[in-house]
């Protein structure tokens, strides 16, 4: 009996991490794929992440409260899912920022994860930052006549969800709310002219075949969705496994951006084949954009963050020095 448990012993890891995420493996989880796979390498099977999908370890918007006490050491959450519950981060889901590419949106999310508010506020969920997921800027695929300027998003109907929706809102768009399966339905049949998605979910939901134009940089705002932790559990990593843990992090977002440029690869080739419209707007248009959907938005954010005791201007400088 002895002997079995010596032989087995080695096979076992020193440390186990469950992670909660939701849907299935794509893109947005492959640094979460990439980090299990590296640290278990480097490790020699001694600190295993175990990735579980599906919100089969908890609803999405419960990762965080899943987090706080300890259910699980890792999770993915997105800032607006529960924007009461980590106002600090929900400065970089505000509209027309003009983060152009993915690069920068990890630049801009790693220095707001660094300030001692954003700190604190996770703090009270016993969680810290680990890693960013970059969204790609939504843009906006559309039939009929292509939005050339401005004021022609006048009544338009286009599928368009929360901060993204509302920013486009103050230039006259009617956001409707549809799911993404409904969007490529709601689009061909009419009941809106277009639809706000990134790229990989215009490819994954079709929308791409029922459109003519598309807003090639527009770039109106994204999701902040990072990779938290239990902070007890990452205190509680011996020296050599946290050190892994810490080095494999940088390595795991340049593969997730690998993997999302892979996805551009595929775009911009299908825009062309299907003689879709490719709208550039000039420095001119993204300007009036931002005066009129940006600027009050945000201006509205910093006062209601600040009357809450957080430093909202700071925060929001921080993000708009990091972009550059």
């Amino acid at each position: 009996v002895l002997g079995l448990v010596f032989a087995t012993e080695p096979f076992a890891a020193d440390v186990t991490w469950n992670v909660s995420v939701w849907g299935k493996r794509r893109a947005f989880t492959e640094h979460i794929e990439y980090l299990a796979e590296k640290v278990a390498e480097k490790t020699g099977g001694k600190f295993e992440i175990k990735i579980a999908y599906g919100g089969s370890l908890s609803k999405p918007r419960e990762n965080l409260d899943g987090i706080s006490f300890g259910a699980f050491e890792m999770a993915q959450i997105c800032a607006s899912y529960h924007a009461d519950k980590n106002p600090t981060l929900t400065v970089l889901e505000l509209p027309f920022l003009g983060v152009n590419d993915l690069e920068t949106e990890v630049k801009v999310s790693e220095a707001v994860y660094q300030h001692p508010a954003v700190k604190k506020d996770l703090a009270r969920w016993n969680a810290q930052v680990l890693m960013p997921s970059p969204m790609p800027q939504y843009n906006v695929l559309g039939a009929g006549d292509p939005p050339m300027k401005v004021a022609d998003f006048d009544g338009m109907r286009i599928r368009a969800l929360g901060g993204i929706g509302k920013a486009m809102e103050t230039v006259g768009v009617v956001p409707t709310s549809v799911t993404a399966s409904e969007a490529y339905q709601a689009m061909d049949s009419g009941t809106v002219r277009a639809v706000a998605f990134a790229p990989h979910a215009h490819l994954a939901f079709k929308t791409v075949e029922a459109g003519n134009w598309w807003t090639a940089n527009l770039n109106p705002g994204t999701v902040q969705c990072p990779v938290v932790m239990n902070t007890d559990a990452y205190a509680a990593l011996p020296d050599d496994l946290r050190a892994v843990l810490d080095e494999t992090v940088p390595e795991a977002v340049d593969h997730y951006l690998a993997t999302y440029a892979k996805v551009y690869d595929k775009w911009w080739p299908e825009l062309e084949k299907r003689n879709i419209q490719q709208i550039e707007y000039t420095a001119d248009d993204l300007a009036a954009f931002k005066a009129k959907a940006g600027e009050p938005i945000w201006n509205q954010w910093v006062a209601e963050q600040s009357a809450n005791g957080i430093p909202a201007q700071e925060l929001l400088d921080l993000v708009l020095s990091n972009i550059q």
